[in-house]
């Protein structure tokens, strides 16, 4: 019971959660208000660009934002809607309507808070630099596209395929809508682009924002808005449980599950060893507890009406940046937005959608830089491979199925690099020849005797001929797994059926029990053909020889 409850613990709110707030609250107020500016139009954008609307994107970044700052893991991550969300909730949208967004965000928060008790909130860790990046390009790439019909004052075109969709929306673009959408989105651009130059403390997004929406008006501009929004939060409710709709969501809230898991781990673990102003790094995080606070953030955001939430390392990067050091900056994000709704929600809804399209496709850009595709595309061929191969499958067909196979593939060319560094040698007998060395054999084993490089180390070990006696030193191998040691056992048997006597050195105390109940040792022609020392081994070997040399005579 008491370990249970200990359990529990770990994953409640606490006062260590706020240590340091008696010197630090000034700047975590300052930075969340910095935060709340920024994250309002990307809530919108976000909203509108999954199809949800921007509704439920202001209604994400108020509820699970403020649910995620309380009981996350990271004392400095600000969650919300992101562009990676977007791209799952887009299709779930077009094949089950919008009604099931908030039934899928409380089935796929359970799921990340399953995963959170679990403990599987460091498994993050084991995902390779190339496939994230890759992913990230991938995700890039798609919101870019899904801008294309706001961009070009079109409808969406439903359908799984971004590209396409994009070209067709581009197709029924008409004049002179297009002309005057395509001039807000440059205006949008070059605001955000050249305003950081000039002065970067202004948020260059809700400028563009601002100066975008104020042409639009005094220009009279004939191109769709956001439209209206609510004055206030709607009451919490339960979403509809149909048992049809249920069955239909299972695989998307699972994908969503995962996207949110490893999103949320991923800016977390970076937000870590951001540097902030005072030249100190944000912290330690606690993956489990980011992974339950993510997972309720969702489900609360699923009742009153909103989409799934993740970590938004675009809103913790300004938050870390702006000073923040605990929890209050990003609850005070929340509560500006929520602020927002109450106090400026028809002014918002003057907001053109394509102000929105400018917004994300300046901010696509940007999530991937130059630097690092330079970076991964110089190292290897098979990093490489991974990160463009995880980019095109990203875009093509699924960001989960993108996931996966760039972990295969990456798993794959480690696995081929390991076995390339394993292998087996054949040495020259230490010190002065003796007359009979030429029959006897010794084989070094280097580094991973493991399923990839057994196959090899068998067939170049099963080739040598004319010997009697055969050494095989095992002092070099790093590692040994199951296959390997079976590969020992077949080694020693088609050596021993040849008449040819084997010798084991150096066997390693933690491959011990392995070799043993693998039957390593019971495969040799008698157990005390086991030796620590290659001079004992080699002075047995060499008795061998001269027994068989007398009994020929």
């Amino acid at each position: 019971m008491s370990a249970a409850l200990g359990t529990l613990t770990r994953f409640l709110p606490s006062r260590r959660d706020y240590d340091g707030l008696r010197s630090s609250w000034k700047t975590d107020l300052l930075a969340g208000i910095t935060v709340g500016i920024v994250a309002l139009p990307l809530a919108l954008a976000f909203g509108v660009s999954s199809g949800v609307g921007a509704e439920a994107g202001l209604i994400t970044a108020v509820v699970a934002g403020l649910v995620a700052a309380i009981m996350g893991g990271s004392h400095v991550q600000v969650s919300g809607p992101t562009g990676a969300m977007v791209v799952v909730l887009a299709p779930v949208v077009a094949a089950h309507g919008v009604g099931s967004i908030a039934l899928v965000s409380l089935m796929a928060g359970l799921l990340v808070v399953i995963l959170g008790i679990s403990g599987l909130g460091r498994a993050v860790a084991f995902i390779p630099w190339p496939v994230v990046e890759g992913f990230t390009l991938g995700i890039a790439a798609i919101i870019f596209l899904q801008q294309v019909p706001l961009a070009t004052g079109t409808e969406a075109v439903p359908g799984h395929n971004t590209l396409l969709a994009a070209v067709e929306s581009a197709s029924q673009a008409t004049l002179p809508t297009v002309l005057q959408t395509l001039g807000v989105v440059a205006g949008v651009a070059a605001v955000m682009l050249l305003l950081p130059k000039l002065n970067k403390a202004l948020p260059a997004s809700l400028v563009a924002v601002l100066l975008a929406t104020v042409a639009a008006e005094l220009l009279q501009l004939d191109v769709p808005r956001i439209g209206d929004l609510p004055h206030s939060l709607s009451a919490p409710s339960v979403p509809s449980l149909d048992p049809a709709l249920l069955g239909g969501l299972l695989m998307p809230a699972v994908s969503i599950a995962m996207l949110a898991a490893i999103e949320s781990l991923l800016s977390a673990r970076v937000a870590a060893g951001m540097v902030g102003p005072d030249g100190r790094p944000s912290g330690a995080y606690s993956p489990d507890r980011e992974l339950m606070g993510q997972g309720l953030a969702s489900v609360a955001a699923g009742f009153f009406g909103g989409m799934p939430a993740t970590g938004a390392i675009a809103r913790t990067a300004v938050n870390v940046r702006s000073g923040a050091k605990t929890r209050l900056s990003a609850i005070v994000h929340a509560l500006v937005l929520l602020a927002i709704i109450y106090l400026a929600a028809g002014l918002v809804g003057k907001i053109p959608l394509a102000v929105l399209a400018g917004i994300l496709m300046v901010t696509a850009t940007r999530m991937v830089s130059r630097r690092t595709v330079s970076a991964i595309m110089g190292s290897t061929r098979a990093d490489a491979f991974v990160f463009v191969l995880t980019a095109l499958i990203t875009v093509a067909f699924d960001l989960i199925v993108a996931i996966e196979i760039g972990l295969v593939a990456a798993a794959i060319f480690t696995l081929r690099k390991f076995a390339s560094l394993s292998g087996v040698k054949r040495e020259e007998i230490p010190g002065p020849r003796e007359e009979g060395d030429e029959h006897i054999a010794i084989f070094r084993l280097d580094g991973a005797m493991f399923f990839g490089a057994a196959e090899r180390v068998l067939q170049e070990i099963s080739q040598v001929k004319d010997i009697q006696v055969a050494i095989i030193r095992l002092s070099q191998v790093r590692m040994l797994d199951a296959t390997g040691a079976h590969t020992l056992v077949e080694v020693i048997s088609a050596l021993e059926l040849r008449g040819v006597t084997v010798l084991l050195k150096g066997v390693q105390p933690q491959h011990l029990e392995l070799v043993t109940n693998v039957g390593v040792i019971r495969s040799l022609r008698h157990h005390k053909h086991l030796f620590t020392t290659l001079p004992e081994a080699v002075a047995h070997a060499r008795s061998h020889v001269l027994r068989n040399a007398a009994a020929n005579v």
